[in-house]
């Protein structure tokens, strides 16, 4: 992205849209009792609740009546059509791993077989966005989480502990760009979910090969790990490959997840909160909820005098329904260089737009 002069100022900057991520399908009820939604009305009411404090991006598990992640795609249909009368205006995005939760004590945290990820592209209603992840990773979320972010919460215990130590999102080329053709088949929006700049470069190639031909809306996810760790290094290297048409929000997790946010709302980037990321208020004294979380935020937004981003706003901003026809297009619309053309005498010239 190109930071000139004044890129700084709110005046030339989108509105802000934040993303809430109320659901935690690592937790169980019992880690957080006064914010867990339980029930399919608790869970709908959730999401009302976060609209109204602010959100405008709705990333969504859902918890079966016993309160475990719900792994059935049935509960989502019934969750997405209850939650599209509930907050029309807001931007549905689907956690791509459904649930990653254990099945039972012990067992191990895992994302779902391929094929039943390729499923929700069949979702109904279908949501706005489900998120991609890209190239195989371990996804270790508490390798930088203190002792202090999960005691006295199941994480603590060590068979749990154990599971998400040693989780991996399996995200190998075949599947990832099938996955993504499916979504665009039914007009759902690839949200690519970025570990580091590899993952970014190879969506960078799906495009310039035509496999994915729609906006780059992604967020960078630094939670360590396997992923990038939320540091300004590794953020300015992300950000400097990252072109002006592309849409991006930074995610992090527990008392990151704070100063990572306001990184992006003084570079005119987008954020994320929710106790799917973190639990804690910065002193770690009280646990803090969803809604107080996206509450900070527009707090925060509006001290660096950037406004916060209405429902409809946001769907413009994030492009839900833009597809393109061509690869020139993809490029150009994302704003990345376009292809180079090899000419008979072996050198290499940019293609006109």
């Amino acid at each position: 992205m190109n930071f000139l002069d004044g890129a700084l100022f709110p005046e030339n900057q989108e509105k802000l849209v934040i993303t809430a991520a109320p659901y935690g399908p690592e937790w169980l009820p019992s880690d957080f009792p006064e914010d867990i939604a339980v029930s399919m009305d608790e869970q709908v009411q959730k999401a009302v609740d976060c609209y109204n404090a602010g959100a405008t991006v709705l990333h969504v598990h859902v918890r079966e009546a016993d309160g475990k992640g719900s792994k059935r795609l049935s509960q989502f249909n019934e969750l997405l059509a209850r939650l599209r009368v509930a907050v029309p205006d807001m931007v549905l995005q689907v956690g791509g791993s459904i649930s990653f939760a254990p099945e039972s004590d012990g067992e191990a945290a895992k994302w779902l077989s391929d094929d039943t990820r390729h499923m929700l592209a069949e979702l109904t209603p279908k949501p706005d966005q489900v998120t991609v992840t890209v190239n195989t990773v371990q996804m270790n979320i508490v390798e930088q989480m203190e002792l202090a972010d999960v005691a006295g919460t199941s994480l603590a215990e060590p068979a749990t502990y154990a599971a998400y130590r040693e989780m991996v999102v399996p995200a190998g080329p075949g599947w990832v760009e099938e996955h993504v053709r499916r979504l665009t088949a039914q007009g759902i929006q690839s949200a690519f979910q970025f570990y580091n700049i590899n993952s970014f470069e190879t969506v960078e190639r799906m495009m310039r090969r035509g496999v994915y031909q729609g906006p780059l809306v992604m967020n960078w996810v630094a939670i360590g790990g396997g992923m990038d760790a939320p540091n300004i290094y590794n953020l300015a290297n992300f950000v400097r490959a990252t072109p002006d048409g592309a849409v991006l929000t930074l995610e992090s997790s527990m008392r990151n997840v704070l100063p990572i946010n306001m990184m992006a709302i003084a570079m005119g980037l987008h954020v994320r909160c929710g106790i799917e990321d973190n639990l804690w208020t910065q002193d770690r004294k009280s646990k803090m909820s969803t809604v107080r979380q996206i509450e900070q935020l527009v707090r925060l937004s509006r001290e660096f005098g950037r406004e916060i981003a209405s429902g409809k706003e946001a769907r413009r901003i994030c492009k839900i329904g833009v597809f393109y026809d061509s690869i020139e297009e993809t490029l150009a619309q994302n704003g990345f260089a376009l292809n180079r053309v090899r000419h008979a005498n072996g050198v290499e010239h940019r293609k006109a737009a």
